[in-house]
């Protein structure tokens, strides 16, 4: 790492987190500056440069169907390992000239005449390349979660205020809040005959990430999802897969909690990396809304879930992420079923992200609520690892940084 990257994360470490509590609180939605377009374009009117930085399993798949939209030109690719980068470069039809490898392949991809990236690294990375593909002009399409600690995160806030400012769209990709079921019931849960909201339950449920032994570096961990199990890679289980559940419930309440306590264990069976995999997790609201999560990462048969339950004074809903969702109340009733969101929530974000490019619009209200979900999973990780009360205040002005040994890595 060079004396330009130590400076910009010390500088991020150091300025940013005293701007989080005004400028993450309360979900505000960033506006374009002079942008008075309203108007979306025909579909295809033109061709978007794409680059996708990781292009394992999820960067390959989401590769296949951003060509597959119609709307893009698959320009260039970048993986850590080379073969991964041409076995992608081939399936999309990359020119080997434009397919980018090592540490570094990442600035060589946003150098190549791309127009918009797509990041599908471990979340360690995304705060840098985010960044730097933003100063470079570039549109960005990006997983979650946005980082794994404070400083990062508010480094990913920064950098969707500068995308509005320059012009350019910054969107995290959440599947969960683009079905149509679940954007009724959110509707419906702020009806006056819903009530009052009481409580909110949140429930993960996974069967968990292979865990081998580590190697005398990071390298082996970097496919296959491996790097979950770190938590400075990953953000433990409950900021990488539970942070679905969790997103939906600041999806429907449009804040982030103030406080959490909890609990948390390892309990898969010879684990080598440090990430918790059953956590139980109290969120307090400055409303006094009360949210409990639990979250469980383990090949016990238990069924997947990604689910959000919501409780008012008249009635109670649930969204989620698969299978059946609804609403009851004294006045109203709804259902509906999630099929297939993992796919065709991707395919509506990569057609809003066309849409917003080509249409001008620069809002990048993803943003705000997904630096939002990082800080609420940073926040419940922390208290329920020390098993004590922490505050959000608290946690901000800790910023604490967590740091990846890179040592040995072809950079």
């Amino acid at each position: 790492m060079n004396k330009a990257q130590l400076n910009r994360r010390q500088f991020l470490s150091t300025t940013l987190a005293a701007a989080a509590v005004t400028s993450v609180a309360g979900l505000t939605t960033i506006k374009a500056q002079d942008n008075t377009s309203t108007a979306l374009p025909d579909p295809f009117k033109r061709k978007i440069k794409l680059g996708v930085v990781g292009n394992g399993g999820r960067g390959g798949w989401i590769a296949k169907l951003f060509q597959q939209h119609g709307g893009y030109e698959m320009h260039a690719v970048a993986d850590y390992f080379q073969e991964v980068a041409d076995q992608c470069g081939d399936a999309l039809g990359v020119d080997k000239a434009r397919r980018f490898a090592t540490l570094s392949g990442y600035k060589k991809l946003l150098a190549s005449g791309v127009e918009a990236v797509v990041l599908e690294v471990p979340p360690y990375f995304f705060p840098e390349q985010a960044t730097a593909a933003v100063e470079a002009g570039l549109h960005v399409y990006m997983a979650k979660p946005v980082a794994v600690d404070v400083p990062g995160a508010l480094a990913i806030l920064a950098a969707g205020q500068q995308a509005t400012t320059k012009q350019c769209c910054f969107m995290v990709d959440y599947q969960l809040p683009t079905e149509p079921a679940n954007i009724e019931i959110r509707k419906r849960i702020h009806a006056e005959s819903f009530g009052k909201i009481c409580q909110i339950q949140t429930t993960a449920i996974s069967h968990g990430f292979s865990d081998p032994p580590q190697t005398t570096n990071l390298e082996s961990r970097l496919r296959h999802l491996i790097w979950t199990n770190d938590i400075a890679m990953g953000c433990d289980y409950i900021g990488n897969y539970d942070i679905h559940a969790i997103d939906a419930a600041l999806w429907v309440m449009g804040q982030r909690p103030v406080a959490a306590i909890g609990s948390s264990r390892i309990c898969r069976p010879q684990p080598h990396g440090d990430s918790h995999d059953v956590c139980s997790v109290l969120f307090e609201y400055a409303d006094g809304l009360v949210h409990n999560h639990f979250g469980q990462g383990l090949k016990d048969q238990s069924e997947s879930e990604l689910s959000c339950r919501v409780y008012s004074s008249d009635g109670n809903a649930l969204i989620a992420y698969n299978g059946k969702v609804q609403l009851h109340s004294f006045d109203d009733g709804y259902g509906g079923t999630v099929k297939n969101l993992y796919e065709t929530g991707v395919v509506r974000n990569i057609a809003t992200f066309y849409k917003n490019v080509t249409g001008g619009h620069f809002e990048n209200e993803t943003v705000p609520r997904a630096v939002d979900g990082v800080l609420t999973c940073v926040l419940g990780r922390e208290a329920a690892a020390r098993r004590t009360r922490l505050t959000m205040d608290e946690l901000l002005k800790e910023n604490k940084k967590l740091e990846v040994d890179l040592t040995g890595l072809k950079s």
